[in-house]
């Protein structure tokens, strides 16, 4: 920080302080409050630094210069992630055609489950907003697609180089230098290819969550021309298939962008986006919650990794994951250093009272549990002590006042209303979507 702007800060902050019952700070005096602590901690000094691009700037929009952003490429990914028409690969006959990438990642739930762990393969029904997926009778519990671990959300996710909860996906920025253990784990070969995180995730996880993108089925929906489009440059023998699908797939989760939050609005210049309360819940998320410690790149996480003590998914009903979870082990599991055992990667904080579940486990169930997790910073889960926990995790003395702003900053100022619009009016298979079982077209309203 340069010393001007530290003067800067405690020359607001002083004058803040000195403010009484008798005279409350004005907007404008919060404004500038909050201006000068986020000048203090924005990489490039400026407020600017924290401005998300519009979803169809894609010069703009962090990309893998492998996998280069076009329009083509997007409009190809977004219908590819909806299609139920694409889940050809299910466990049981009955699963066909029934799910997608969106049903657990669904725009209205912040694309994340709408319940505390996500089912594609082997689940029915939708609900409301997904929270009412549920086994189907046909399936094993262990035959379900359901992830050890919540899965975390596609806002923003273009500024994350480096995804899954304990980072093993990409090869680029923090896996740099963990080689050696990519071929210890099947699908963390993958990053041998030298993408990013998004790409190598969506490589593995078009097998993984069991879509098919054959040729045949690409014909027979009417896809094929637009993989022509998309990957002109690739052979004909190359263009059509689980590599150029997940790229696609990649390029449209890259543009998923909460532009429109009051938050951005405001850093875009209006003063009116927020309330007088929400911009000083700011100043709390900048300044005394240290909050921007972890969460400071523009998405507002960050590429490192901590250990929380958060509980685990197994210690909750769910399917499909137990104690001996690698996922449990957070970094460790990819890295197999014992000192990242724990340690999961900071997420991003746009969009979060979407849905009522947070951490890896989905252990909180309301935003105000998750804040109250933060402020006392004590280990719930009995397997990992209070001598492991990150050392950046530190109890907060917040009044009352100040919790409840910093609520609102982050359910509110956050979130923008409108992720609806990264949903197509419809699939080329015609199908129901983001599930074709008959309970969710029945709970979706499909014909």
């Amino acid at each position: 920080m340069k010393i001007f702007d530290k003067i800067l800060v405690i020359a607001v902050v002083l004058f803040a302080s000195s403010c009484t019952k008798d005279k409350m700070p004005t907007s404008v005096e919060v404004d500038n409050q909050l201006r000068a602590f986020m000048k203090s901690t924005a990489e490039n000094g400026r407020t600017d630094y924290y401005i998300l691009p519009d979803e169809d700037d894609l010069d703009n929009i962090p990309q893998d210069p492998k996998n280069p952003l076009t329009k083509e490429k997007v409009e190809l990914g977004k219908l590819l992630f909806f299609d139920t028409g694409l889940a050809m690969d299910a466990k049981h006959s009955s699963g066909l055609g029934t799910y997608s990438c969106a049903s657990c990642h669904i725009p209205n739930a912040g694309f994340r489950p709408g319940r505390a762990q996500g089912i594609a393969d082997g689940g029915i029904g939708f609900g409301v907003n997904g929270e009412n997926r549920v086994k189907n009778r046909d399936y094993e519990g262990e035959e379900l697609d359901a992830q050890g671990a919540r899965p975390l959300t596609l806002v923003n996710v273009a500024y994350v180089t480096n995804t899954f909860w304990n980072g093993q996906f990409g090869a680029t920025e923090v896996n740099v230098g963990t080689e050696d253990v990519w071929d210890l784990n099947h699908d963390t070969e993958l990053n041998h290819l030298g993408f990013h995180g998004i790409e190598t995730q969506n490589m593995e996880g078009v097998l993984t969550h069991r879509l098919s993108f054959e040729k045949e089925i690409l014909d027979e929906y009417g896809y094929t021309e637009m993989f022509d489009a998309a990957f002109s440059d690739y052979p004909v023998s190359e263009r059509y298939g689980h590599l150029t699908g997940s790229l696609a797939l990649s390029a449209y989760i890259r543009t998923i962008i909460s532009n429109q939050s009051p938050f951005q609005k405001w850093l875009k210049g209006d003063d009116l986006a927020m309330s007088i309360e929400e911009k000083q819940g700011a100043v709390v998320f900048f300044g005394k919650a240290r909050c921007n410690n972890c969460h400071y790149r523009p998405n507002l996480g960050s590429l490192e990794f901590h250990t929380l003590g958060v509980n685990d998914m197994h210690q909750i009903p769910s399917f499909n994951t137990s104690e001996d979870d690698f996922r449990n082990l957070g970094r460790g599991a990819f890295t197999r250093n014992r000192a990242d055992n724990y340690k999961f990667k900071v997420p991003g904080l746009y969009n979060l009272a979407d849905a009522p579940f947070f951490f890896h486990g989905s252990s909180a169930r309301t935003l105000e549990e998750a804040i109250d997790y933060k402020i006392k910073a004590q280990s719930e889960n009995p397997n990992i002590g209070q001598h492991l926990i990150s050392d950046k995790f530190l109890p907060l003395t917040l009044t009352e006042e100040e919790r409840e702003n910093l609520l609102l900053f982050l359910s509110q100022s956050l979130r923008d209303p409108q992720l609806i619009r990264y949903q197509p009016e419809e699939v080329l298979s015609g199908f129901c979507f983001p599930n074709n079982d008959l309970q969710s077209s029945i709970d979706l309203g499909c014909n």
